[in-house]
């Protein structure tokens, strides 16, 4: 058995517990184990916080205000995507520099990096936005609803 889920939220502080809070729901209701949960909600809050941050662009007079997020479960690993319309980076490929110790802003890709087993920072095609997507492998709960369903 498999699930996903897909939002399209407003770039405001507020849309960011509000993301984390349905991935941790969801990885509670499946069974996933709570300490992957915690990294994969974690890492999310990070690049939703980025894509609020950064992910709005003036295209035409107006401003970009939304985002979305996906989040993929199967019986092997969570996928977890967000997207939005901002300038994208400069360097997609490139890997985060660290940010320096003192620095109150610039760890969170780093921190996506530390907390998931795959990441991929890129630009969307068109007409631009920075994509963000990390996929964990998971860890179940015994008897898991989702796994004792596959």
């Amino acid at each position: 058995m498999s699930m996903w889920w897909s939002l399209h939220l407003r770039r405001e502080a507020a849309s960011v517990p509000l993301a984390r809070r349905l991935l941790l729901g969801t990885m509670e209701t499946a069974g996933v184990d709570p300490d992957v949960s915690y990294d994969l909600s974690v890492a999310l809050t990070e690049a939703c916080a980025n894509a609020v941050e950064h992910g709005g662009d003036t295209v035409h007079g107006c401003t970009s205000e939304a985002y979305r997020v996906t989040a993929y479960l199967d019986g092997e690993k969570c996928r977890i995507e967000v997207a939005d319309s901002g300038p994208g980076f400069a360097r997609p490929q490139a890997r985060p520099a660290p940010a320096r110790p003192d620095a109150e802003h610039g760890r969170g890709l780093c921190l996506i990096e530390e907390l998931a087993d795959h990441v991929h920072i890129g630009n969307r095609p068109g007409p631009g936005g920075a994509v963000v997507s990390f996929d964990k492998i998971l860890k179940w709960r015994d008897n898991s609803p989702l796994m004792t369903a596959s």
